[in-house]
């Protein structure tokens, strides 16, 4: 698609295309600052940001809430055929991929097939609709980020998926598992995710915690070992959550996911896919959670959302906070940038944007924040003054008994004997929180 043409599909088909502009730009549909082939710190934007689009909230969400119906009412919406339903839901994606010009998508299993209730059924339907994202993505150029098995909509999975104490749904949730990692790798996607929502409990009165956990250590190494056995190269990804729908779930942060995967024998084998909103729902912030991972060497993927911080739910909104955006660019930037990851759209319009134009017009003012965010981060590091700052502080543990203590080359009696040898007390250094976040305030666009 050229930058000139217009979205195919019916319910498109009266959006422009979206296209760098500029900052001045008064286009609503135009790229004021993502402009992808624009060159930050030795890679263009389109390389460093790796966005994507995904599937469940922007496609395959109608709307409703617990409160009421959907009100969207987009044309596969109304479709009394589920597998013409399906088959324009996935053509109507990929319009919208291509109107936005970004290079990946993402997409659960049940996101893009017809539904299915038997496992025959299940393995039929998402065949049927593979075939078709793979000459979708053939005839458009778009990639796929990564894909998942959705293990927690279905009612047999109010008690878990791996978790359950029935092993036939168990294993009904490995055999959505192996089928979508095998859709996965044969659509080249560069990640496999598993966000299995009721991995987790309501109450300790029916649950033996730490038979679950046991459970959920060994299905996902079954994962691993299948992901080798197909040649998969791409990264198995766990997205951590600390509570909703269940009151608390295994994986709730970057930490515990860690802890997880050693316990279990994963490390090096598992990375994670962080999302905003479940590092506010954690009472984290998101580059906190980055950071983390990065320090962990776990770090994977991205989730850009946000919560609402009057709510204390998954609202799944579009990211608008650019000081939060910004930091979170940084980190990345920091510590080399990404390499199978990406930054994926987890969010949804809210129930009363119903118009077509509100799908392109929340990613389009999404991506022109995390390119600004890009360039925020950018001009960080070139100032140096964070940076600097931190180095300094931690000056001390470069050399002398900070660097034997680091190494693990010395013992108490000799860390001791040293704080015995000086002739003055040690004294505390201030932080300078105040004038480290002016300068984010001043380097913040």
């Amino acid at each position: 698609m050229t930058d000139h043409q217009t979205a195919s599909s019916a319910y498109f088909k009266s959006l422009p295309q979206a296209r760098y502009e500029g900052p001045d730009s008064k286009n609503d549909f135009a790229y004021r600052y993502y402009d992808k082939n624009q060159v930050v710190m030795g890679k263009t934007m389109e390389e460093h940001l790796r966005l994507s689009v995904c599937f469940w909230h922007t496609f395959c969400w109608d709307g409703s809430d617990v409160f009421g119906a959907g009100g969207f009412n987009r044309p596969w919406h109304q479709m009394d055929d589920p597998k013409a339903a399906a088959k324009a839901k996935r053509e109507a994606a990929f319009d919208l991929f291509n109107l936005l010009d970004l290079p990946f998508y993402s997409f659960h299993d049940v996101d893009v097939m017809a539904p299915a209730e038997t496992a025959q059924e299940h393995v039929a339907s998402l065949s049927e609709a593979v075939d078709h994202l793979e000459e979708l993505m053939a005839s458009s150029g778009r990639k796929l980020l990564w894909g998942t098995a959705n293990n927690f909509s279905h009612p047999r999975y109010m008690a878990g998926a791996s978790t359950n104490p029935n092993p036939e749904i168990a294993a009904f949730a490995g055999l959505q598992v192996r089928e979508a990692l095998n859709a996965t790798h044969r659509l080249g996607g560069a990640n496999y995710v598993l966000w299995d929502g009721r991995e987790g409990y309501d109450t300790i009165l029916n649950t033996n915690i730490g038979q679950e956990l046991d459970q959920l250590g060994k299905f996902l190494a079954l994962v691993v070992e299948h992901k080798h056995k197909i040649g998969f190269t791409g990264d198995i990804l766990i997205e951590p959550k600390p509570h909703e729908p269940t009151k608390h779930q295994c994986d709730s942060t970057v930490q515990t996911v860690h802890s997880f995967l050693q316990r279990y024998g994963l490390e090096g084998e598992v990375r994670v896919n962080i999302e905003a909103n479940h590092a506010t729902l954690a009472g984290l912030s998101f580059e906190h959670e980055v950071d983390m991972a990065f320090a962990l060497d776990i770090f994977g993927s991205l989730d850009l959302n946000r919560g609402d911080p009057q709510n204390g739910w998954d609202t799944d909104q579009f990211p608008n906070d650019m000081r939060e955006m910004t930091l979170m660019m940084k980190s990345i930037l920091s510590a080399g940038g990404m390499k199978n990851g990406g930054m994926n759209f987890d969010a949804k319009v809210r129930r009363q944007s119903i118009a077509a134009e509100d799908l392109a017009q929340s990613h389009i003012g999404a991506v022109d924040l995390i390119a600004r965010a890009l360039l925020n981060a950018e001009a960080m590091i070139n100032d140096g003054r964070l940076d600097q700052f931190k180095e300094q502080r931690y000056a001390g543990w470069k050399d002398g008994i900070g660097a034997k203590m680091l190494a693990g080359s010395t013992n108490l009696d000799e860390v001791a004997d040293f704080a015995l040898s000086s002739n003055h007390a040690p004294a505390p250094v201030s932080g300078r929180q105040e004038w480290l976040e002016n300068v984010v305030t001043q380097l913040v666009r």
